[in-house]
């Protein structure tokens, strides 16, 4: 019987120095799909491979054996033994594999619960192994499954809404007071990592990007990374006149943005407000400022509060969530169990065109010279005929695909059409299996 198996490690099983062993070659997919094309105890495969997690999910006939095939392409990937790995690895069988991968990729098992760039990391591994030719039917149906529940989960729930990064709340912020940001002048002060968080987000949103850092090389490379304008930090006073808003996060030990350097400025601004947003810890910009008309500082603590009441609402979402998964793995489950009758479905049809196929050769025999399109409506007819026969058997097995009682009524089915004497059908009907049409399912 077909088992679905998911062996791997993530981000709450592992630590990075185990992962990265593993991911640090750019062929290792390539490598590990070819290894599991390879295995003879492995019908099907994907590798996923991310900074936070390496999992291999197979069909196979053998879990124990695909296990082990598995455990020592990953020692060999990353040229780690495996006793160093396995205390970090899971293993899930059939529903649960289909729910992990569920959840995998609508990001409840992400790091960041709700981060898009999940479901992207996984219909590449799936391309990845569509080209390798290593997926078949039940992984084929299995990830267009679970992007639809990534599609359900993003269209029905609220999970992916708010911001639960202090850059990306920043960011959202931002929109929020402006409700549209394209066209808007950002300066980012500073250019460490929060820094380019941000800037990832704002050039999304349509920005125009100005970068200042003590260091200009710094500031350089990053209006480079998103194509921005870099700035001198001494140019920081006079880009005050034109900007709309001021994301600052320096290492400075002091305040980088004083209330007098702000207050001179104001005046040429005629009225127009200015925003500035404040990730630096100590901070950058002086709580005086927020005093000054038009002008409004959020800090650090503004936007935790912002993230707690985020992932609260992440969590809430994350309950609907949950429960499109469990829908859709009762679902997929139920297609899987089809897949045990489909041998005896195939067979009933193949023994039906066997004998209309007979039945056909024998009244063309005695019929004389036929039309091509009355042999044709007689072909139409016949067929029809042998499908109509059918439709109530398969009906009757796909409906038993699901229930305790499948393989007894499998075992009927069988016996009533008389489906394992495969000798004697064909001496009945005089045929061969080189001449009888569809070759019998293995």
């Amino acid at each position: 019987m077909l088992k679905i198996l998911d062996i791997g490690m993530n981000h709450e099983t592992a630590p990075v120095e185990i992962r990265e062993c593993l991911v640090k070659e750019p062929g290792n997919v390539g490598k590990a799909l070819a290894a599991l094309r390879e295995s003879p105890f492995i019908h099907e495969g994907l590798f996923l491979s991310t900074c936070n997690r390496v999992e291999a999910f197979v069909v196979t006939e053998n879990p124990q054996e695909a296990r082990r095939s598995i455990v020592s392409l990953m020692s060999s990937l990353g040229s780690i033994e495996d006793v160093r790995f396995i205390p970090n690895l899971f293993t899930f069988e059939d529903n649960e594999a289909v729910r992990h991968i569920f959840r995998v990729s609508c990001s409840l098992d992400s790091m960041v619960m709700g981060e898009p760039q999940i479901l992207g990391q996984v219909k590449d591994a799936y391309s990845q192994a569509s080209k390798a030719k290593t997926s078949g039917v039940v992984l084929n149906r299995l990830m267009h499954r679970a992007f639809h529940v990534a599609k359900r989960v993003r269209t029905e729930t609220g999970i992916s809404d708010s911001a639960v990064s202090i850059s990306y709340a920043a960011v959202e912020l931002a929109r929020k007071i402006f409700h549209d940001l394209d066209g808007k002048k950002v300066l980012l002060v500073g250019a460490g990592e929060m820094a380019e968080l941000a800037a990832r987000h704002l050039v999304r949103q349509g920005c125009a990007l100005f970068v200042s850092n003590r260091t200009l090389n710094r500031a350089v490379d990053l209006a480079r990374l998103f194509g921005g304008k870099p700035v001198a930090f001494d140019e920081m006073e006079s880009l005050l006149l034109e900007m709309d808003i001021v994301i600052t996060s320096t290492s400075a030990p002091g305040f980088v943005i004083g209330h007098d350097q702000v207050k001179s400025v104001l005046r040429k601004r005629r009225s127009r407000p200015l925003f500035f947003i404040d990730i630096a810890v100590p901070r950058d910009v002086e709580p005086k400022v927020n005093d000054l008309g038009n002008v409004y500082v959020y800090d650090i603590d503004d936007l935790k509060g912002v993230v707690e009441v985020n992932k609260a609402q992440r969590r809430q979402e994350a309950l609907k969530a949950e429960r499109i998964v469990e829908e859709e793995v009762i679902r997929f489950e139920k297609w899987l169990k089809t897949l045990q009758v489909v041998p005896t479905i195939v067979s009933l049809k193949e023994k039906a065109e066997t004998i209309r196929q007979a039945e056909v050769k024998r009244s063309l025999a005695n019929l004389g010279d036929l039309t091509p399109e009355q042999v044709n409506r007689l072909e139409i007819l016949t067929r029809s005929i042998a499908e109509k026969i059918m439709h109530d058997p398969i009906l009757y097995l796909k409906r038993k695909a699901g229930r305790p009682t499948r393989d007894a009524c499998v075992d009927m089915t069988r016996k009533l059409f008389n489906l394992d004497s495969e000798l004697e059908e064909e001496e009945e009907y005089g045929l061969s299996r080189d001449d009888s049409g569809p070759k019998r399912a293995s």
